[in-house]
């Protein structure tokens, strides 16, 4: 990475204090790191280390209280439609279809929605696996179904960067299991830049190229690990030895800090 071809996403020195009834908190505390164009960084810590908040950072949500966050070279200072969110949580729009729940954002930002996007739309819904499942309304879809509308949503507007808060948290180890060998088919099929936050180490391991561990609040990073393992992935990979002992080294480093 060099001026002429900039990170995706820059972390300079980050730090977050935010302002509370008790006082400060101080979330973020020196935070640096870079992600390539279309490589899948996972960040990996404790509950309240500041996992999150780096999340609503580069996604222009909050400010950072000092250092600098940028996207492509630039100054992160307000949401970007080339930066899609996908949430814990779909927050679906209960009463509308699917299809009418993926081309959302357009709706709310243009106020209408054209064939071409509902086309769109059809296509992504598509790759994501729900072809057949346009005019359903959510609570008809399952909770893995339903996260892949999220997913669905979140590439509509076809953003160079994905950001994931904890995507598959709430749902069972099964699904979570299958929803992340089919992330992994759908960023080979439309690759992006993702940065993409799990407290599960499993989950980091197999779908990241690198995994930033932090550390307790005031969240720092403690190692930037690049994860020995080639691509593609797949099941055959969760009984690999290399997974299984990169694994085991991360857990090391989360247990001493916790110590």
């Amino acid at each position: 990475m060099d001026a002429a071809h900039p990170a995706s996403i820059r972390f300079d020195g980050v730090g977050q204090v935010f302002e509370t009834d008790s006082g400060p908190l101080e979330a973020l505390r020196g935070v640096s790191f870079a992600v390539r164009h279309h490589e899948f960084v996972a960040v990996l810590g404790p509950s309240g280390c500041g996992k999150s908040t780096l999340l609503r950072i580069i996604a222009g949500l909050i400010a950072p209280t000092s250092g600098a966050a940028e996207v492509f070279g630039m100054p992160v200072t307000r949401p970007r439609d080339d930066v899609g969110i996908v949430f814990q949580k779909p927050t679906l729009l209960p009463w509308a279809s699917v299809e009418d729940n993926v081309v959302f954002p357009i709706r709310h930002k243009t106020g209408r929605v054209g064939r071409a996007d509902r086309d769109k739309a059809q296509e992504i819904l598509a790759t994501v696996g729900l072809r057949g499942f346009e005019t359903r309304l959510p609570d008809e879809l399952s909770g893995g179904m339903q996260q892949r509308v999220g997913i669905a949503r979140a590439l509509l507007m076809d953003p160079d960067i994905l950001l994931m808060d904890e995507p598959f948290s709430a749902l069972d180890a099964l699904t979570r299991e299958e929803m992340g060998f089919e992330l992994l088919r759908i960023w080979e099929a439309r690759p992006k830049t993702v940065l993409f936050i799990t407290h599960s180490i499993s989950e980091a391991v197999l779908l990241a190229d690198r995994v930033l561990v932090m550390g307790d609040r005031p969240g720092w990073i403690i190692e930037d690990a690049p994860v020995p393992l080639s691509r593609p992935r797949g099941i055959a990979t969760t009984t690999d030895k290399v997974m299984h002992d990169f694994a085991g080294h991360l857990r090391t480093l989360l247990l001493k800090r916790a110590a």
